[in-house]
């Protein structure tokens, strides 16, 4: 019989507090949701393309944003108005790790809040398309610090997935929240048609900027900067309500623990680290999971849905409601997403389960616009496998990648590492927004929905990935996650292979305790 240690695996009701401060820095990712919705919806409507486009009788909607790169005034607006916030967001991402390395995590989202307020009033206060591209790419530099420090906040690893999921849960609260708004000012003619969607960016920097006073700094950060003491103070409001004393205490030596190991492997924290020894593979697998959320076809979907239905052959007003729809259809995929990883499946099979069913909607509304276009048939199909879309890829590699990729790199170079990845991902994002028009608008290639062929390649390119370089990590904190890397386990070997850190850690707590205290609740025996 082997002692194997364990952190007790406590409810999500017990750890509600803990929740609800993840919950709150989550929110965070409301704001690209709220935009994403917004902005999708905004080049299909009346009042802001008699503003920024040009009538065009032959449009469903009667005006049009030319996207023809001939055109250097309006050719090029659809294009920078749908990726010059992704392209804020990549510089941003970039220097993420660097910012929180001199100023902290919280500063860099108090920071963010105040440049989304200025790109907010940049966009509603003007009628000058060159205002809006500074307001665009000042709201970008805003979300990439919002993502990138909203994502590598503190959990407990058995609900690690559930809490960083947060991300996808606001990100479709907010496009639920900007679809409505959008399809209530859609017959509006004037200005106010957009201004109201825009104004809705306000809500989160209000929230946020006050929520951050009641949120503490993450522990492992503090113990990095060799604050002690408030770490420890951290981590008590975090997790102090949801764990015995013995238990609190266990999960306290065990971050000192792995954080020591870390320093004495590695002396140095900064850019450079991320591509040596064993960092080099956990670099290039946090990239390659932020990577796929592009590879799986989803900001194609997310930035020109609503247009695109409407060069499909639907009116305004049912591509407007169809964009409700899938909205919510996302927020139950979320959800579902979530208890999936929970309590039925490894991040690993939640992410190849995606790949495979994203791939088939994809295909699926290719494979219609090839053999029925231009009749109610294939129109019929786009909705439908936009719909079936929208819920899996929310379910799976939507839910997933965010908690994968966060677990995938070590704790001192975590704000380096997922900064960067995110910023790859948001300029793959960024090209996918600037191309994707070329190829569905008719003045162009006129593909429509046959540009779907290469998004369902795509996402079978994404499920070889997963099988073969990602590993299982279901479960295990993230000092057992450092443990795995340093010993190279493979991806065949990962979910099984037997950590020693938390037993360690266990030791350690009992060496200190008194005689009568020494037995704890977290060891259980397997043969």
């Amino acid at each position: 019989m082997v002692a194997i240690a364990k952190i007790p695996e406590t409810s999500l009701w017990v750890n509600r507090k803990c929740l609800l401060i993840c919950a709150i820095v989550a929110i965070a990712n409301m704001q690209y949701g709220l935009d994403s919705a917004a902005m999708a919806s905004l080049q299909a409507m009346p009042g802001f393309l008699e503003v920024f486009g040009y009538k065009d009788p032959s449009q469903p909607g009667g005006y049009a944003i030319d996207a023809s790169y001939i055109c250097l005034d309006l050719g090029t607006f659809q294009q920078l108005i749908g990726s010059l916030l992704t392209l804020g967001a990549f510089l941003s991402s970039l220097v993420a790790g660097a910012f929180a390395h001199f100023f902290g995590r919280k500063t860099a989202l108090w920071l963010a809040c105040v440049l989304n307020a200025i790109a907010c009033i940049m966009q509603i206060s003007t009628m000058d398309k060159v205002a809006v591209y500074i307001g665009r790419l000042i709201l970008g530099l805003a979300n990439g610090f919002l993502v990138t420090f909203s994502n590598i906040y503190a959990a407990p690893a058995h609900l690690r997935a559930v809490m960083v999921a947060l991300f996808s849960e606001w990100v479709n609260i907010g496009s639920i929240i900007g679809a409505s708004v959008t399809n209530a000012t859609k017959n509006r003619l004037d200005k106010a048609s957009y201004q109201i969607p825009l104004g809705t960016l306000f809500i989160v920097p209000l929230f946020l900027a006050v929520g951050l006073f009641f949120v503490p700094e993450s522990p492992r950060y503090l113990l990095y900067k060799g604050r002690i003491e408030s770490a420890r103070d951290s981590l008590r409001k975090l997790r102090g309500d949801s764990l015995s004393p013995e238990g609190f205490e266990l999960e306290w030596v065990e971050m000192v623990k792995g954080i020591e190991e870390e320093k004495h492997t590695a002396s140095t924290i900064g850019p450079l680290d991320m591509f040596k020894g064993t960092e080099l593979r956990r670099t290039l697998l946090c990239y390659g999971v932020i990577a796929t959320q592009t590879g799986a076809g989803s900001w194609f979907i997310i930035s020109y849905s609503t247009y695109f239905m409407i060069v499909a052959g639907l009116s305004v007003n049912d591509a407007f409601g169809f964009s409700v729809m899938n909205t919510c259809l996302g927020f139950i995929g979320v959800n579902v997403g979530m208890y999936l990883m929970r309590h039925v499946m490894g991040r690993r099979t939640v992410l190849m389960t995606g790949a495979v069913t994203q791939g088939l909607a994809m295909l699926g509304m290719a494979i219609s616009a090839s053999v029925a276009y231009g009749t109610i048939s294939a129109r019929n199909c786009v909705i439908a496998f936009t719909a079936l879309y929208q819920f899996s890829y929310n379910a799976f590699v939507g839910d997933a990648t965010y908690p994968t990729a966060t677990e995938m790199v070590s704790t001192r170079l975590r704000s380096w590492s997922v900064g960067s990845a995110i910023s790859l991902g948001y300029f793959l994002a960024w090209l996918t927004g600037f191309c994707s028009p070329y190829f569905i608008n008719p003045q162009d290639l006129n593909w429509g929905a046959k540009y779907a062929y290469i998004w369902a390649a795509s996402n079978l390119c994404c499920l070889v990935f997963f099988y073969f370089c990602v590993p299982e990590t279901k479960g295990r904190t993230l000092e057992e996650i450092d443990e795995l890397f340093a010993n190279r386990v493979s991806v065949r070997n990962f979910k099984n292979f037997k950590t020693t850190i938390v037993a360690e850690a266990l030791k350690d707590v009992e060496r200190r305790a008194p005689e009568s205290e020494k037995k704890l609740p977290t060891a259980e025996h397997i043969d």
